[in-house]
């Protein structure tokens, strides 16, 4: 059964992150816990998908749109809890027209919550006729979690929470997610009568299982994998689940063919591709949406921010972003590509160079200390180190062109806009400033002064 309603509960501040924005916005692998959530519950179709939103709400609204632009908004009120959270969402949803049949209910908190996971919960709650299910999953520490009570049957009865559990409640390691299906009728009447009476004094959306119970069936799902529905509360649990899922990432792209020599000190993205054999050495950070080809070599001590490393290509301890490198290229050490590069196959940019919007041609080489931006290189063109293209006038970003098969030598500045034909030679240190036709050798004659007894005699 299609879900009616999906509503994501992202109101809190989660103080226990000590940060000075919301808990919801903090990355994960590359996405904020928001969005991977939203991402996660949209994959399931809810004819629509709530984000309830409270502590800096203009901000995580604001997220939520870009993330999907046909979110609805329901603003909580000062009330707190999850279940004055459903109160306000189911509300604003009945102003809109009102729902009927199942409704999916996420804490926005489980950064790897997803749709497999969501989906089976969804058909085990229809299958079982229940009026709400609960997801659940078992944990060896369960310290902090809402405990899962059951009856004899198996039925849940109640979800304690941790503060409000005695000693035999709080050694049940069954535990809630915070994820559930209710019925929409069912759930409406079920928050209607929510009481703060707790430890707390918040409205606890878990008390609505108990008039759930009442008058329908309450069961219990149980996640497959706890990794999927584990909550992050501070940011020593968000490294120590951000390890473990990336170790999972590393072992996924090893066995896929990649060698990953060092997968403790590796850090991939969901979105990376990566090639077989392709070698991703230790430090390296692939992140967004790179693509890395077959053979490539990666690392050590690298970042590819959207970047495409084309097979055999080798990207050396340097910082690569939005930039294209071409097959059998080479990278560093100790380059820094910013956005809007693309290399031509066979090409090189050396040891401390560094690229901004420049395309280089097929075989040609950049090898070190030299800046290149703003620029149209051709095929087979060497430049020398220290080089420069002095692409901004102080008002707008000026391009340089430089033909193919050119020698370009050590110190030289490029004031754009200029543009070199092919096959030319300079001079070192030479300063272009105007066009230079092909098949032309150019130097700046420069006149070198001495001045004698320069310094003063007390600084010598």
């Amino acid at each position: 059964m299609a879900l009616s309603a999906a509503i994501v509960l992202a109101a809190g501040e989660g103080t226990r992150m000590r940060s000075n924005k919301p808990k919801v916005l903090h990355t994960f692998a590359g996405k904020t816990f928001l969005n991977r959530v939203m991402n996660s519950v949209a994959a399931l179709d809810p004819a629509t998908l709530a984000v309830v939103v409270h502590f800096q709400a203009e901000r995580v609204a604001e997220a939520a749109r870009s993330y999907d632009e046909h979110v609805t908004i329901v603003n909580q009120d000062d009330i707190p809890g999850t279940g004055r959270a459903v109160q306000c969402a189911m509300a604003q949803l009945a102003e809109n027209g009102g729902i009927e049949g199942p409704v999916l209910i996420a804490a926005s908190d489980m950064p790897l919550l997803d749709s497999d996971t969501l989906r089976k919960l969804v058909e085990f709650h229809t299958a079982s006729g229940n009026g709400a299910t609960v997801l659940t999953t078992i944990l060896d520490d369960p310290t902090g979690y809402g405990r899962i009570i059951r009856d004899r049957e198996g039925n849940v009865l109640r979800i304690v929470e941790q503060k409000d559990a005695n000693r035999s409640e709080l050694a049940v390691q069954e535990v809630n997610t915070s994820v559930y299906v209710f019925d929409a009728e069912l759930l409406a009447r079920a928050i209607a009568d929510l009481k703060s009476n707790n430890a707390q004094g918040e409205f606890y959306l878990t008390d609505a299982l108990e008039t759930a119970r009442s008058a329908g069936k309450v069961g219990a799902f149980t996640a497959p994998d706890p990794l999927t529905v584990e909550g992050v509360n501070d940011r020593v649990q968000l490294a120590a689940l951000a390890r473990t899922y990336n170790r999972r990432v590393c072992e996924h792209w090893m066995r896929e063919g990649v060698t990953i020599l060092d997968p403790e000190t590796t850090w991939i993205e969901d979105d990376v591709t990566i090639g077989r054999d392709a070698t991703i050495l230790p430090g390296s950070f692939l992140q967004g949406r790179t693509v890395i080809g077959e053979d490539a070599v990666v690392g050590p001590y690298t970042t590819l921010i959207d970047a495409v490393v084309d097979e055999g290509a080798t990207v050396e301890r340097s910082r690569v972003q939005e930039s294209h490198i071409g097959a059998r290229t080479n990278i560093g050490p100790w380059t820094y590509l910013r956005p809007g590069n693309v290399f031509g196959e066979d090409a090189k940019a050396g040891a401390f160079v560094e690229m901004k919007k420049a395309h280089i041609g097929n075989g040609t080489k950049v090898p070190h200390l030299s800046y290149v931006g703003d620029a149209q290189l051709g095929d087979h063109t060497n430049i020398g180190g220290g080089t420069i293209t002095a692409n901004y006038d102080g008002v707008h970003k000026n391009r340089t062109v430089i033909g193919s098969g050119c020698h370009v030598g050590a110190g030289n500045l490029f004031v754009a806009p200029v543009e070199v034909g092919d096959n030319v030679t300079t001079g070192a240190g030479s300063v272009v400033r105007h066009a230079v036709p092909s098949d032309t050798m150019v130097y700046s004659e420069n006149t070198q002064h001495n001045v004698e007894g320069w310094k003063p005699a007390w600084e010598r």
